[in-house]
């Protein structure tokens, strides 16, 4: 339908995607449906609160893995800054780990990129109705294994572990001493039940835990 046509109350839509196909394929399919508009695409986490304070809008589809601040830490800041902007988590990763953490950053819905776009497109006006949409095999799942067995600061230290930092870059990083940083992956190694750290980090980034 043409956009002259659109009804006076279509909801209004932030599409934060970092690749660039994905995100015109997904605003295109969006912008196709007679009561939904794309008011504003950003490809990078730290744009998207700037943006919504621009644009106002009704819902706010997020990616998680996002360059400069990832899309569940910008949920939070969008349930402070924008609070009548209704938060849908849309992403590859269907990991338990980061349900949990959308759910707790203050979003209304958590898909994976596999479904339909009705199915999609239904979820939008859904959470802008007021409901909680979530994937319901991924329900299921995060519902049996349990919450993030691992603390904030051991979370830090498997982050700061990512590019193979050695202890005491890691301590210089989040301002620890190097015996703290040693006993913080000890932790995390024995509750993600690993062998070292990089298995300890690969298997919270798995579980959606980081």
């Amino acid at each position: 339908m043409p956009r002259d046509h659109r009804p006076a109350k279509s909801v209004r839509v932030l599409l934060a995607e970092d690749q660039g196909m994905m995100r015109g394929a997904l605003a295109l399919l969006l912008g196709l449906e007679e009561d939904i508009e794309v008011v504003a695409q950003v490809g990078r986490g730290d744009e998207i609160v700037g943006t919504a304070l621009e644009t106002r809008p009704d819902v706010a589809l997020l990616d998680i893995e996002l360059p400069g601040r990832s899309g569940l830490e910008a949920a939070a800041d969008l349930r402070e800054q924008c609070p009548d902007c209704r938060v849908l988590i849309l992403t590859t990763f269907g990991r338990p780990g980061y349900l949990r953490r959308a759910m707790e950053a203050g979003a209304a819905g958590f898909l994976v990129k596999d479904g339909p776009v009705e199915d999609l497109a239904e979820a939008v006006r859904r959470v802008l109705r007021g409901e909680t949409v979530i994937d319901p095999a991924l329900a299921a799942a995060a519902l049996s294994a349990g919450p993030n067995p691992l603390t904030t600061r051991e979370c830090d230290v498997l982050k700061a572990s990512v590019d193979g930092a050695t202890v005491s870059d890691i301590a210089g990083r989040l301002h620890l001493s190097e015996s703290t940083v040693r006993n913080y992956l000890s932790s995390a190694i024995g509750k993600t039940r690993t062998r070292n750290r990089m298995e300890a980090m690969r298997e919270a980034r798995q579980q959606g835990w980081l």
